[in-house]
């Protein structure tokens, strides 16, 4: 493999994100906040727009529904969220942020925040601009793969 792919397979196996999620477990750990990423990625969901379906969260996170309802189980227990069951339809349950929930929700993002400062530092924004770009095309191309 040549070093240019070996660059590109270290950065789509995972390494940065690994990186990115100790980085921000060590720091939620540190304000005593007992979240894990997978349930930040749920809770900065319901942050944008509470009240929405287990699916659309599924969608919004690009995780499995196992998944899902594993980690809603947990935010539930932890009195972060509550499912109530749809209006017109008691077979779809709709995810609720609870008073804790919404409470959160300034610290965590100063936490994240600072980290993607530090994770960002020393790159230029032209830089930032390229990656996402990249990495945008990145996932298209698997996900026209995937919806095959």
């Amino acid at each position: 493999m040549k070093v240019k792919e070996q660059e590109v397979f270290d950065i789509l196996t995972g390494k940065i994100s690994s990186t990115i999620n100790r980085a921000l477990l060590r720091a939620f750990s540190l304000e005593d906040l007992n979240i894990t990423t997978e349930q930040w990625s749920v809770l900065s969901s319901l942050w944008k727009e509470d009240k929405i379906t287990q699916q659309q969260l599924c969608d919004l996170t690009r995780k499995d529904k196992p998944s899902m309802t594993r980690l809603l189980d947990n935010l539930q227990k932890s009195k972060l969220v509550v499912r109530v069951a749809h209006p017109s339809d008691r077979r779809i349950n709709l995810i609720h942020l609870t008073a804790l929930g919404v409470s959160i929700k300034d610290k965590v993002m100063g936490i994240v925040s600072d980290v993607v400062d530090t994770a960002l530092s020393g790159i230029s924004d032209e830089e930032i601009s390229i990656s996402r770009n990249v990495l945008t095309k990145i996932i298209q191309n698997l996900d026209s793969i995937n919806s095959k």
